[in-house]
């Protein structure tokens, strides 16, 4: 009795952490960020820029305004002499990105002709038991999860249980939220 009470308490928090972290993510989708209020208000950030431009000091303009010189200086930031803008022509490099990969993908893109680098990735992965099942935790840059996503298109077939299209869709809907489709201009990815 003790252990089914540890199991569901232990898969009670597995869930509630899956969902504070979709939740997060969603509002980070609508444009919301965590993280305390800027002691600056939207409003007054435009006069105490163009206040910063005319010469006016950190200090005078913390002293007008009844903040901390780091709330200037953050409502200033990309003014300061110090601060270097990003060449838009190079591209930042892409992050690695953990997403949780279900077991039923996981097994069949092992039993798949990988390339080195997402057998790599595949085999580098952390397992998570969930229940009688598991999901790997992988870490690999966004290309490599949109490879292995189209690697597993098979799934969605008619061959396939139910539950590896289930759990198809549910990686994808991890790595489109997650690990995002590179800008590809003029051409559009068509919808799976």
């Amino acid at each position: 009795m003790a252990q089914t009470l540890a199991a569901a308490g232990e898969l009670q928090r597995d869930l509630q952490r899956e969902l504070t972290y979709d939740g997060l993510r969603a509002a980070e989708a609508k444009g919301n960020k965590g993280g305390r209020r800027p002691a600056i208000p939207d409003g007054k950030t435009q006069t105490v820029r163009a206040a910063y431009l005319e010469g006016r000091s950190i200090a005078a303009l913390a002293r007008d305004h009844n903040v901390s010189r780091g709330a200037i200086r953050t409502a200033v930031a990309d003014l300061l002499p110090e601060y270097t803008a990003a060449d838009p022509d190079t591209s930042t490099p892409a992050l690695p990105v953990i997403l949780d990969m279900p077991g039923k993908v996981a097994d069949f893109l092992r039993a798949t002709e990988l390339e080195p680098a997402e057998r790599t990735t595949l085999d580098q992965g952390v397992t998570v038991r969930r229940g009688q099942g598991y999901t790997l935790r992988v870490t690999a840059v966004p290309a490599i999860h949109r490879r292995l996503l189209d690697l597993c298109q098979a799934l969605d077939g008619t061959a396939a249980v139910p539950a590896q299209r289930k759990a198809r869709r549910e990686y994808e809907n991890r790595v489109n939220l997650h690990a995002p489709a590179p800008n590809l201009g003029s051409r559009s990815r068509s919808a799976t």
